[in-house]
């Protein structure tokens, strides 16, 4: 027991230093401590949004639009295809999750099917379909379409159901991680972005001082797409077949947007975006953007074959420009002009580089919560823990003595631990992690409060003091390990299966198990081995 190793000397020594080091910012403003050196430790503890305050928000993904854009895309290729292929059809359109149409000859049902099926393999995730045109249903497993012929010409290819929720959890998927880019562009602190129920997600963003400018971020769809416009249209309120009318960029003498007919297939979309920045072009605020390898190649080749027309540029079904392709643009990069703002051109850059929601969100619940609300739980935090600590360290010191007083050390240095934890992982600190905190400063001398009762029992069977201390020590260990790492599986639990308030709870929880074993059984050693070193008592004050 007294010929503690070095190593310990130095690894006690070495995690109070690290730990007190990032504990230190958190006593000086957040100005401060950011304008810190890099190299030295400026990060502070990052406060929650029922702490700082900020926006709550309660988002519902309109998912039924994907399914929605599913068989338009559907409608488009098989008008496409069946015209192409010179073979009759009528009354194609949309029923419910259904594309239905006649073949007008009967004749031309196997060359209709064979199309079919190739317009599935290629918009479907699972591949081609063709039904038996017959008159039966077929439907292979995994299939995303089931395709129904009748004798007399009539197709329907119904979306299946395990397709819709595949579609609808893939939206709900990719508006998640698209919100969560969104947000970090905004270089917001500790987001919380979580998944409730079906189609819900919701959005907490502390110290957020504008909650309208984070609504028009997080709901600006940002489908950024390329069309053709259509040049054979004559007229701009009614486009023909295969093609659509959208608003412009541009107003008439009344106030109102100038339509704009374009092309429905799009030549690129804007999931091919690898870069967008503002910038000045000839004194107005434009978007510069690159495409990917892929994106480039489409790019290159639609300008070169299109020569002389004009290429509609479409965010969230609007014409924001339609400037004439004079040269082909294969270097896979170009600008974005209109009438924007600096403002407005900085918030496109941050969408396109987040990319595009898969479908539109709808607000269902806004709440503001005020930075002075936060002020008082932290006010009402700190008396908190400060009362536990001081009834924790007075029963100690009268209970056990100078030992009471050593474990009060080691209780004190945990504290500075967990805020340099905090600190240092910036894991975000809310109501209930104080609730944790305070629980933790309870129970950071239970370790003690057992080491010690053991060697009280040591002393009184006739051990010398470094024996007795020795034995409490190393008898007592499997009891701590095993009483503390069982709390730490629940808190590891409450952090995996819970949200928001639960899992601020469960990491204050975890880390200060951690550092309230390290200091009981770690630092106390250290002090009372020095001091047995020192003193050599011939008996123990506990």
């Amino acid at each position: 027991m007294v010929n503690i190793p070095r190593w310990q000397i130095v690894l006690v020594l070495v995690v109070c230093v690290v730990g007190a080091a990032f504990a230190v910012p958190n006593l000086f403003s957040r100005q401060f401590a950011e304008s810190l050196p890099d190299w030295l430790p400026h990060k502070q503890i990052s406060l929650g949004l029922d702490l700082q305050g900020g926006s709550h928000l309660l988002l519902e993904v309109k998912a039924g639009v994907i399914i929605e854009e599913e068989l338009d895309s559907v409608v488009d290729e098989l008008r496409t295809q069946l015209r192409a292929a010179r073979l009759g059809y009528t009354g194609l359109g949309i029923e419910g999750t259904s594309v239905s149409f006649r073949v007008r000859d009967p004749a031309d049902i196997p060359a209709v099917a064979a199309i079919v099926d190739d317009v599935v393999g290629q918009l479907s995730a699972s591949g081609g379909l063709v039904g038996n045109i017959l008159g039966s249903v077929g439907q292979p497993p995994a299939a995303s379409f089931q395709v129904e012929t009748t004798e007399d010409g009539q197709f329907r290819l119904t979306l299946t159901e395990q397709m819709i929720i595949d579609r609808k959890n893939r939206a709900i998927e990719q508006s998640l991680e698209v919100i969560r880019r969104r947000i970090d562009e905004l270089g917001t602190r500790e987001p919380t972005i979580q998944r409730q129920g079906d189609e819900r997600i919701i959005v907490e963003v502390p110290g957020v001082e504008n909650p309208e400018d984070l609504k028009g971020i997080l709901q600006a769809e940002a489908k950024l797409t390329f069309h053709l416009v259509d040049t054979a249209a004559t007229s701009t309120n009614r486009a023909p077949p295969g093609s659509m009318v959208l608003p412009g960029d541009q107003l008439d003498g009344a106030g109102q947007p100038i339509n704009v007919v374009v092309k429905k297939r799009v030549v690129v979309s804007g999931d091919r975006l690898v870069d967008a920045q503002p910038t000045v072009q000839e004194g107005r605020p434009v978007v510069s953007f690159r495409f990917d390898t892929v994106g480039a190649r489409k790019f290159g080749e639609a300008t070169q074959a299109n020569v002389g027309r004009q290429l509609a540029i479409v965010l969230d079904k609007k014409v924001i420009s339609a400037p004439v392709i004079r040269d082909a643009i294969l270097g896979g990069s170009g600008i974005i002009t209109g009438s924007f703002s600096a403002r407005e051109t900085q918030e496109l850059s941050i969408l396109l580089r987040a990319g595009a929601l898969p479908a539109p969100l709808n607000i269902l619940q806004e709440r503001t919560v005020g930075p002075g609300l936060g002020a008082d739980s932290i006010a009402a935090g700190e008396i908190a823990s400060i009362i536990g600590m001081v009834l924790v360290v007075v029963f100690m010191a009268i209970v056990y003595g100078m030992f009471g007083a050593v474990a009060d050390v080691a209780l004190v240095t945990s504290i500075i631990l967990i805020a340099g934890a905090l600190s240092l992982l910036q894991a975000t600190l809310t109501l209930p992690g104080i609730a944790g905190i305070v629980l933790t400063i309870g129970m950071a001398v239970d370790a003690n409060v057992l080491i010690f009762e053991r060697i009280r029992e040591e002393v009184r069977s006739g051990r010398t003091p470094i024996s007795a201390v020795d034995a409490g020590y190393r008898r007592a260990l499997t009891t701590i390990i095993d009483s503390n790492v069982t709390t730490l599986i629940a808190a590891v639990l409450l952090f995996q299966f819970g949200s928001g308030p639960i899992r601020g709870f469960a990491v204050t929880l975890s880390i200060g198990i951690l550092t309230s074993m390290f200091t009981a059984i770690m630092v106390t050693r250290l002090i009372l081995v020095l001091w047995l070193r020192r003193r050599r008592p011939q008996s123990l004050p506990i």
